[in-house]
């Protein structure tokens, strides 16, 4: 009875209700956003790579060597010879090293040179090695690798010949026609940058070079395919590498011998202490979009209130009748705090399907532009937490109205004497 009254009062005042719903829901739906992109953002950049305990490259900074060399955000500022790359990887703690090379694209997707030591030593995620989902791996100088995302974004199969272009911009002037690739493996999908990448081999980087200096395509026809395939196209230099070592022991002194190398300015950064330092530098970032959705949801529950208290004079007719039936004023007071959670019950429900909807249909958006890859699921332990804040502070708040009722109940004198 008491929920049918309650419900029954709020089909009276359908206007305000609906504005009061859609209130809560656009608060709900932006805490629960901002909580959400928050966790899976952390564990995006978290799960890109694994079991790599030192990641070298031009001296910079930390943050920007990771960012360049694991994601693929930014650009380096300076590269490594292939001799001091060749000298470091023969250290004889070194067990295994990825060579990466960084600084063309395809369509917007960044292309990666590398090595075979690629798909066999790294690794994403719990220690999870890449797999192919069809194909081979096993690179000539213009095969081409794809990860699961450009193969399916750009309708790519096994065969096809892709042209890759001068620089990291969607749109590029500088196209390698004259040397084109042909897709012969596609990765399965991972959920990190490597979805996003198109992988060649170092010797394919320095074909396409081979008659550029200084970033320019020198004039002339330029030397064919054929011709590049059969030279000798050892790289002269690399962006970065990652490192894995025989004994986690030798991580610092390696790394020290690294940031003291005397042929060139060249340092290593251990990725999850990187890592670290990114998520120290978001932090106030995400306390203020934390502190700004919770003001937000303040608003709305005190808006709630507000209606609730103008509408008391409204319902002193509707109050009445409920007494004069015999209704006590505790069944009054506690109408109020039921209308009260189900406006915020019914906000919350509809900030939930919002960002559902919303996540289903921004997922692609994420992963192109940012590099994040979204779950849709985002029910988690600490956003049924902030439901549970926020049903608690309805309560709290819904008291003041339901306070007001209560009183004027008592003040219309229709007690009921059993």
């Amino acid at each position: 009875m008491l929920l049918k009254v309650a419900f029954k009062s709020l089909l009276n005042r359908k206007a305000t209700v609906i504005l009061t719903v859609l209130s809560i829901l656009v608060s709900g739906f932006v805490i629960f956003g901002v909580e959400h992109i928050r966790q899976e953002a952390k564990s995006s950049f978290s799960r890109t790579v694994s079991g790599t305990d030192l990641i070298v490259g031009a001296r910079t900074g930390q943050l920007n060597l990771l960012l360049y060399s694991v994601f693929h955000i930014g650009n380096a500022t300076n590269n490594i010879s292939w001799e001091s790359y060749q000298e470091l990887a023969d250290r004889p703690q070194v067990a295994w090293t990825i060579p990466l090379s960084l600084g063309d694209s395809h369509k917007g997707y960044r292309v990666l040179g590398t090595t075979q030591d690629y798909y066999e030593h790294f690794r994403f995620g719990r220690q999870q090695p890449l797999e192919l989902a069809e194909g081979e791996s096993q690179m000539d100088v213009f095969g081409a690798v794809l990860g699961a995302e450009v193969a399916s974004k750009l309708g790519y199969e096994i065969g096809d010949p892709i042209v890759l272009a001068h620089g990291t911009g969607k749109v590029s002037f500088s196209n390698h026609t004259d040397k084109p690739f042909k897709v012969i493996g596609i990765l399965e999908p991972t959920g990190t940058p490597v979805d996003q990448t198109v992988h060649v081999s170092l010797k394919g980087i320095e074909a396409i070079h081979i008659d550029w200096r200084n970033g320019v395509k020198m004039p002339g026809p330029g030397i064919s395919a054929k011709a590049v395939a059969e030279r000798d196209l050892t790289p002269k230099a690399i962006t970065a590498f990652m490192v894995g070592l025989k004994s986690k022991i030798a991580t610092f002194g390696f790394q020290r011998e690294v940031n003291d190398y005397r042929q060139e300015p060249l340092m290593a950064i251990l990725p999850g202490v990187a890592l670290s330092e990114l998520w120290q530098m978001m932090g106030a970032l995400e306390n203020i979009l934390m502190v700004i959705s919770g003001l937000v949801l303040v608003a709305s529950l005190l808006g709630m209130c507000t209606m609730l208290l103008a509408s008391m004079r409204e319902r002193q007719r509707e109050l009445a009748v409920i007494r004069a039936v015999g209704a006590h004023p505790s069944f009054v007071f506690l109408m109020i705090e039921i209308e009260a959670l189900m406006l915020t019950a019914a906000g919350i429900a509809g900030a939930i399907t919002a960002l559902w909807l919303t996540l289903i249909s921004a997922q692609d958006l994420f992963s192109e532009r940012y590099g994040l890859f979204i779950d849709v699921d985002f029910m988690s332990t600490r956003v049924l937490i902030i439901i549970g804040i926020m049903l608690g502070a309805t309560a709290i708040l819904a008291l003041i109205p339901g306070l007001s009722a209560y009183r004027a109940s008592l003040n219309q004198g229709l007690v009921v004497k059993t």
